[in-house]
């Protein structure tokens, strides 16, 4: 037999089978100082119950502390689960993922320097987990050129905190890439799993995403660390269809079985057949977006969307794409992807974000981000906080939030065709009446701004790569050009410089002629796609 390379705190790694313990016996394993990986996206995948037990743990001892979390998406409720549980002072002294916005107590201490925050693409933490797995010093990328993930921008790093230079720019072969430092071995790595038997094998029979948890559980055994499983249920050995196991069982030392409540499938949803295609719900079940700017971005969005394009939704306004293509008769007729895993299907909103309902494969995390970043996309709809004259665009950091980049970076930079969706401005209320938009109230906050606070999308690098790039909202419609911006389309019935050139702080080219929205956009009625 083999020595066993832990190195926690004098435990050794287990000999033959994982221990089953408990959540709080779990925290204990964690020493002071710890990398510490998470697997999970918003709410799916995410171990809770290994969660809150090293909340108790710190509440009750003080320890562990000084912690570095390093996880791809972002885990949270926008409350109290998820990562949330690691916001007391001094529990956390450095954080290495892609978003916190719905972590907002970890965001406050970020903001309040009192954490370190290295903020990378969630697609390129995936690819370095793989990486650590395989004994690499890190990842080799073109993700990040030209954003704020650029050491000649700003590195990645959200505060003074960040001392360490975890990206670097290096030339190869005449070309620009970007070097992702491993931040060091994986101590503990928490992962979920729906079944786990004597072995310690895990299925995830019951689990809407695969995620990086195979990719977390290999980074942390192969340099040493512990990797603890949490699952619904044990079973005897060798009873699990091998077809099913998602981690082999020597990577796993420790298995926690956790009470159902721990153990939802995503913090919006118990438990939905319809991610894991034991059922289809009924596209007629789909209630439609009712008339608002939201809808008419969608449906224009929706018209510059090919037939049979693999197609990326972002969270919040470019949801709403496929509640319009299936009013129109044409979701069957696109190929929605989610960086999560899942393709085909119709993707979930809110805190099921990252599931799919009727998914047609699942795949694990990282490898969807292979397809996206060698330009497998077609099309992608994003969200946008700021945009400025260039066509830069900004959704990691503005004002007081700073959510962090996400998969945006990955996505925006390899879609085949890129559409920005939102409002002219935030807080404005609006109305679509007789085939027309009114403005009741305007918005307070501009969103095309002289210079974005952040960016997290290089207009420059996609002109360069000759990207088409469209921002659409609900007044009009601009093209990214070498020149910059260009008001290519007005909805009908607005007058351009009061309702659209006043609420921007640049004035962009107008397209000659100017064309109008398609008016179908503003009717009640559908579009007849």
């Amino acid at each position: 037999m083999t020595t066993p390379k832990g190195r926690m705190d004098g435990k050794l790694r287990r000999q033959d089978r994982p221990e089953v313990i408990t959540a709080r016996q779990a925290a204990a394993l964690v020493p002071d100082g710890a990398i510490l990986g998470i697997s999970g996206f918003v709410g799916a995948g995410v171990a809770e119950a290994l969660a809150m037990g090293l909340e108790d743990e710190f509440v009750e001892t003080g320890r562990p502390s000084g912690l570095t979390l390093l996880f791809c998406a972002g885990i949270g409720d926008g409350k109290d689960r998820g990562l949330n549980r690691f916001a007391h002072e001094g529990m956390v002294s450095r954080i290495i993922g892609g978003h916190v916005g719905l972590t907002p107590k970890l965001g406050r201490a970020i903001l309040d320097n009192q954490i370190a925050f290295y903020n990378l693409p969630q697609g390129v933490v995936t690819h370095l987990l793989r990486d650590m797995a395989a004994g690499l010093p890190g990842t080799l990328h073109h993700v990040g050129l030209g954003t704020y993930v650029d050491p000649r921008e700003e590195g990645g790093k959200a505060n003074h905190l960040c001392k360490e230079d975890l990206v670097e720019l290096l030339e190869f072969h005449g070309e620009s890439y970007l070097f992702y430092r491993s931040p060091g071995s994986i101590d503990v790595a928490f992962i979920r799993g729906t079944t786990a038997d004597e072995a310690g094998n895990i299925t995830m029979e019951d689990e809407a995403l695969f995620l990086e948890h195979l990719q977390m559980a290999m980074a942390a055994h192969n340099s040493g660390g512990v990797v603890v499983a949490q699952v619904k249920r044990i079973a005897q050995a060798d009873s699990l269809d091998p077809r099913d196991v998602r981690v082999p069982g020597f990577l796993v030392d420790y298995v926690v079985v956790a009470p159902p409540e721990l153990n939802e499938q995503t913090y919006g949803e118990d438990h939905n057949p319809a991610y894991l295609g034991q059922i289809k719900i009924p596209l007629s079940s789909i209630e439609p977006l009712a008339m608002s700017e939201r809808k008419v971005i969608a449906r224009r969005a929706l018209l510059d969307i090919p037939k049979g394009a693999v197609t990326n939704l972002g969270i919040g306004m470019p949801e709403g794409v496929a509640k319009t293509a299936n009013e129109e008769g044409v979701l069957e007729d696109l190929i929605l992807s989610v960086e999560a895993g899942p393709t085909g299907g119709i993707p979930a909103s809110g805190l099921s974000f990252g599931a799919a309902s009727n998914p047609w494969c699942i795949t694990d995390q990282p490898s969807q981000f292979d397809f996206y970043d060698g330009g497998g996309l077609d099309v992608s709809c994003l969200g946008a906080a700021e945009i400025d004259a260039e066509g830069n665009v900004n959704v990691s950091r503005y004002g007081p939030k700073l959510p962090g980049c996400g998969g945006f970076i990955d996505i925006s930079q390899n879609a085949k065709r890129l559409l920005f969706l939102g409002t002219m401005t935030a807080g404005s209320k609006l109305s679509v009446e007789n085939g027309g938009l009114v403005i009741e109230r305007e918005g307070r906050f501009k969103k095309f701004v002289r210079k974005v606070g952040q960016k997290t999308f290089s207009a420059a690098l996609a002109v360069k790569r000759k990207q088409p790039v469209f921002y659409i909202t609900e007044r009009c419609v601009l093209k990214l050009t070498e020149e910059g911006l260009v008001l290519a389309e007005i909805a009908p019935g607005l007058d351009l410089e009061q309702d659209i050139l006043s609420q921007m702080e640049f004035r962009p080219k107008i397209a000659e002629p100017l064309a109008t929205m398609d008016p179908r956009c503003f009717n009640e009625a559908p579009m007849g796609l």
